[in-house]
């Protein structure tokens, strides 16, 4: 099957390179010359342009987007548009907001252009292991697409599915990512609390792989923390600031507005902004307000 890969940064020329493996027809597009050279290395045909790339697949045509959230998403579909045609099919592989994709999902459903909001997960070990697919669109556009979404999943029968109208598959990614919040944040809680008793637990990175066999703790995240822990013990060089993408505040937010209690993936959130904030006026007043009410001592700097 032919494909259109828009965005060949790491994860969307992975994508694009496993699909090539799976015996589809994939070129790709990227502003960055660099970008478009090392996909060009990996043999995928690069177009210089958005629009060059159109010409490059046969209608009916898909078009696979992989740019970062908001505006660059507007952006490339209006680059994109005018060289479209009814029948063709978009494909937003990125974390967008569920509401953008049913927004976009109308604005071109009115020219006869599907557009379909798969929640991708996987990140860089995506080629190796295969993707985690949560389409949401028109089915029968998914189903067309369907070869597409077998070849870039874990197996062909396991690892992606429709499930539901525009905006559900960013939906469900959105959740999913909520979820990671909270499970990386138990697992960097517990280990915080073995390192602080190091006289009694030794080794993280032993425990880490332990628990990676027959606990019920063991998980793809219980590995990756293992060979972090194995290969920097005491995480030596790291600062303790953790980013976010966004999608965390998007779930907790929809819990929110659902009346969904969510004390977990929202205190997870709460803890990412707060790793930021290196001199925090609040703590000072907290201090100021021991102080004040019980002479407490304050801590100078």
């Amino acid at each position: 099957m032919q494909l259109g890969m828009i965005g060949l940064g790491r994860m969307g020329a992975n994508m694009a390179r496993r699909l090539a493996r799976g015996g589809h027809d994939v070129s790709g597009f990227d502003p960055s010359p660099e970008a478009r050279e090392r996909a060009r290395a990996d043999g995928i045909a690069v177009a210089d342009s958005p629009e060059a790339l159109v010409a490059l697949v046969a209608a009916p045509r898909a078009l696979w987007i992989m740019v970062p959230a908001g505006d660059p998403v507007d952006a490339t579909i209006n680059a994109l548009l005018p060289s479209l045609s009814p029948g063709d099919v978009l494909v937003d592989g990125g974390n967008s907001f569920y509401r953008d994709s049913q927004r976009r999902a109308e604005r071109l459903a009115e020219q006869g252009i599907a557009y379909l909001d798969v929640g991708t997960s996987g990140g860089v070990w995506g080629l190796a292991e295969g993707y985690s697919l949560m389409v949401g669109g028109d089915a029968e556009a998914a189903a067309r697409l369907s070869p597409l979404f077998r070849a870039l999943a874990p197996s062909p029968d396991r690892g992606w599915g429709h499930v539901g109208p525009s905006g559900a598959g960013h939906y469900a990614k959105m959740v999913h990512n909520g979820i990671e919040y909270g499970m990386m944040q138990a697992y960097a809680e517990g280990f915080a609390i073995l390192e602080r008793k190091h006289a009694l637990v030794h080794d993280l990175a032993q425990v880490a792989e332990i628990w990676r066999h027959g606990s019920v703790v063991r998980s793809w995240l219980l590995d990756l923390t293992a060979e972090a822990l194995a290969q920097n013990p005491q995480l030596h060089g790291m600062a303790p600031y953790v980013p976010d993408s966004g999608e965390g505040r998007w779930t907790v937010a929809e819990a929110i507005d659902l009346d969904v209690a969510a004390p977990v993936i929202t205190q997870s959130l709460i803890e990412r902004l707060r790793s930021r904030d290196s001199d925090a006026f609040s703590d000072k007043l907290l201090s100021a307000m021991r102080n004040a009410f019980g002479g407490h001592a304050i801590k100078r700097d």
